[in-house]
């Protein structure tokens, strides 16, 4: 028999492309998957990896293990919900914290999607950020889940007692005013673009540090025209030309028009997501929840590249950006 954490195991080593980043974002080490992945080869009877000493390349048989895969994992999460239905068991309330970008792009598509409805749960929800979702998480408190965000290895912290699950990554991106004459896409490094104007997280919080750190050491020595902690601010300051700045790709669901976004390779950030549980609280259908939003964040990014990829013109000139004054 097929292990179905090691299917889903087997998808993140594919989409990232080896054992240790796979390992990172699930949770384990890169011992634990490497094991997983010698399990599956030997219940599969297949090879699924070309290992060398610095890379793992799937084989044909792995990448058409992984067409399957998802298919075959939905329809056991389907199984698993009308199994669970049939027993008669009641609607299970969920107090939900969740992040405000999170609420805003990722919440309602789970909620129109079909397999949302065949869950069984009741949710109750609170929009706030990490830091208050998490103070609230406790036995006794006022939630079961929490949706929070880590930015590199920021100062937010949680109690060792919680379960903690990786959802996804939150990729960050530059963007930059369309007036300034620069093509979608365009491919830059971070010391270009010292001269320009940008718009900045307030300063002293977690993320800024983690980012003045970032651009620091990128030498991208920013000249400040405005400070904000709101995505949605900082699209529109920037489609009005008023600066460069630094937004998550799910802020990028409903950018405004005037903006553009550039590849930074120097500039490579994310905000890591992670559902919080108290042990108590996992069920079955918690578990179907978690992993219907981790396959919805993943095809929310997706979209968002998509789109960024069809504005792209067809030259692959790169463009040099004019300074600021």
């Amino acid at each position: 028999m097929v292990n179905l954490l090691h299917l889903r195991t087997l998808l993140e080593v594919t989409r990232l492309g080896s054992f240790a980043a796979a390992a990172a974002r699930l949770g384990y080490t890169a011992s634990a998957v490497s094991q997983q992945m010698a399990a599956l080869e030997r219940d599969t009877g297949v090879e699924l990896f070309h290992r060398s000493a610095r890379s793992v390349v799937p084989t044909e048989a792995a990448l058409t293990m992984v067409r399957h895969a998802s298919k075959v994992l939905t329809d056991v999460e389907t199984l698993l919900a009308a199994a669970s239905r049939s027993t008669d068991s009641p609607v299970q309330e969920l107090r939900l914290g969740i992040f405000p970008s999170l609420a805003t792009y990722i919440l309602p598509d789970i909620l129109r999607n079909p397999r949302w409805k065949k869950l069984g749960i009741e949710l109750r929800v609170w929009v706030a950020e990490p830091s208050q979702t998490i103070q609230g998480l406790r036995t006794g408190g006022e939630l079961d889940l929490a949706l929070v965000y880590q930015v590199g290895q920021s100062g937010l912290a949680w109690p060792h007692t919680l379960d903690r699950q990786w959802i996804g990554d939150d990729d960050f991106r530059v963007v930059l005013p369309a007036s300034w004459g620069i093509r979608e896409d365009a491919e830059m490094q971070a010391s270009q673009l010292s001269d320009m104007p940008w718009i900045m997280h307030h300063p002293g919080t977690s993320d800024a540090v983690v980012i003045e750190r970032l651009f620091a050491s990128c030498n991208l020595h920013p000249r400040v025209v405005a400070y904000s902690d709101d995505f949605h601010a900082s699209l529109e300051m920037a489609a009005a030309g008023l600066g460069a700045a630094l937004v998550p790709e799910l802020a990028l669901r409903h950018r405004p028009p005037g903006v553009v976004v550039l590849d930074v390779p120097d500039i490579r950030l994310a905000r890591n997501v992670f559902a919080l549980l108290l042990n108590e609280k996992r069920t079955a259908q918690v578990q179907l929840f978690t992993e219907l939003l981790a396959d919805t964040l993943r095809g929310s990014t997706a979209t968002v590249r998509a789109r960024s990829a069809a504005t792209m013109p067809k030259t692959t000139q790169k463009s040099t950006p004019k300074p600021r004054t």
